[in-house]
């Protein structure tokens, strides 16, 4: 059907035109098989969590160990996207998220066979390996083999992929152990992602293009390895002390190393500069950084994902420690805001059908309303806290994100050269885990600090809703932003 489809309209340019705005048959089921990836990619993050007390008392891990468990996944997942992304543009799209899918499935299954914790946390950094190779290449098939409204809905159904994603590492991760499926317990987290990952790999097997598409091998050169180490050190400098500084009580080192963390980037930035000068193939091209667009949107990124991840962050301690709600009570008690994300999402590009950019800026008003209303009802209600309570402002924030996180990465990365969308992707998607631990770190000083001693439901009450000041600071920040990603994107104006 497709290649009839194909057939008719090669031979009329309008038919053609038509065709390439939709969102169907081949196009369709190659959306389903990168956001499978997506899925995973983002629901390992998360999904551990939940897992920790099972693993402990298993495998007699240390606090430590599990620690590494978890913040290992996150901290490689983040130093390698870059890497991955221009690797995409130098071998192909295709190629790159078949290798690193089939590390993941494989590095997946180890860690749900693991017999002991090191084992454990050797094989989640392998898995992290994996989903910073095939991730980037999500967002460059986004942006180079659609066009138009199939891209607007492609990139809505991304943000509803992520949005999910999110919740249900949480979710499912509860669910899975709770239900105990062939009395493995925690290693379903881990298992759970081999079927659906072969799923994916068989897919992109059959459906991502054998040939070049835009960006596939477009950057040419060789990979700038110096690049690699220098970003791989200030990225280092910085999330170490981001994952480990809360559980090892921020001794002296993890503020210098944070502080080391800005004149190591600028010496990443520098040598890519002096490396294009020369005509050589960078890590980063420096000229992104010249797209308005691009270096506003990234900021802006950051500062929405850093309040995004430091609310989850609190609510969850809320909940669970404040609350004393189960792991898959509190898990459920996001799922308004999944559903009203994903909603939102799915509205998105109708809305910018008619209203362009201005979809983006109500977005992340309603946002910062939402923050602010669940501010003024965690101050108001005190110790008769509920999630049923909570759950009308965590709707609002939810249609809020989903309204602006969509259309974020599609304003991003549009103006963004098919050779470097690999890259840009990779870039773009840094600043989102960079922005995710910089929120809980910040987020989850301020709460502790509220908190001190105490662990009464009052102190708990008191400190979260000290700590959602600085989100809706965050909420605002991201909004401010919103102007210079605005007057920077000439692709896609309000109509």
């Amino acid at each position: 059907m497709d290649a009839a489809l194909d057939a008719s309209t090669t031979e009329n340019p309008r038919a053609r035109a038509a065709d390439a705005e939709r969102l169907s048959g081949r196009r369709l089921w190659t959306l389903l098989v990168v956001m499978t990836g997506t899925f995973l990619a983002i629901m390992d993050s998360f999904i551990v969590n939940v897992a920790v007390p099972s693993i402990r008392a298993e495998l007699q891990a240390t606090f430590a160990q599990v620690e590494m468990a978890v913040g290992g996944y996150i901290l490689v997942y983040g130093l390698l996207l870059v890497t991955g992304g221009r690797l995409g543009d130098m071998f192909g799209a295709r190629r790159l998220f078949l290798i690193g899918i089939g590390i993941f499935v494989l590095a997946s299954l180890a860690a749900g066979l693991a017999p002991d914790p090191v084992t454990l946390i050797a094989f989640r950094v392998v898995q992290a390996v994996g989903a910073a190779l095939f991730y980037p290449q999500v967002l460059a098939v986004l942006q180079t083999a659609f066009t138009g409204q199939a891209r607007a809905k492609a990139f809505a159904v991304f943000g509803v992929t992520i949005g999910l994603a999110s919740i249900a590492g949480q979710v499912l991760g509860g669910l899975l152990i709770h239900l105990d499926v062939f009395g493995l317990g925690w290693r379903n987290v881990f298992l759970v992602n081999v079927p659906f990952g072969l799923l994916a790999f068989a897919g992109a097997v059959r459906l991502l293009p054998v040939g070049r598409t835009a960006s596939d091998g477009a950057a040419g050169g060789r990979l700038d390895l110096t690049g690699v180490g220098l970003l791989s050190g200030a990225l280092l400098l910085l999330s170490v002390p981001l994952v480990e500084g809360q559980h090892v009580g921020w001794p002296a080192w993890t503020w210098i190393s944070m502080a080391a963390s800005l004149p190591a980037l600028w010496v990443f930035v520098a040598w890519e500069r002096r490396l294009a000068a020369r005509g050589g193939s960078p890590l980063v091209d420096p000229a992104l950084f010249r797209l308005r667009a691009f270096s506003a949107g990234n900021a802006l990124a950051l500062a929405f994902f850093a309040g995004n991840a430091g609310l989850f962050f609190i609510l969850t301690l809320q909940l669970q420690n404040g609350m004393g709600y189960s792991p898959l009570a509190a898990g459920l008690t996001f799922a308004p805001l999944a559903v009203a994300f994903s909603a939102a999402s799915l509205l998105g590009p109708r809305l910018q059908a008619r209203l362009g950019h201005h979809t983006l800026t109500l977005g992340y008003a309603i946002n910062a309303v939402g923050t602010l209303a669940l501010l003024g009802t965690a101050w108001a209600v005190g110790t008769a806290m509920t999630g049923w309570i909570l759950l009308p402002a965590l709707a609002v924030i939810g249609f809020g994100e989903g309204l602006g996180v969509s259309p974020l990465f599609g304003t991003v990365l549009g103006g963004v050269p098919a050779k470097d969308a690999g890259a840009a992707g990779g870039v773009l998607e840094t600043a989102t885990q960079v922005g995710m631990s910089l929120g809980v770190t910040a987020l989850g000083l301020v709460f502790f600090a509220a908190l001190g001693g105490a662990a009464s439901p009052a102190a708990y009450g008191g400190a979260f809703t000290t700590a959602l000041v600085g989100n809706l600071v965050l909420a605002l920040v991201a909004l401010l932003l919103l102007p210079l990603l605005l007057r920077g994107d000439r692709s896609g104006r309000s109509r």
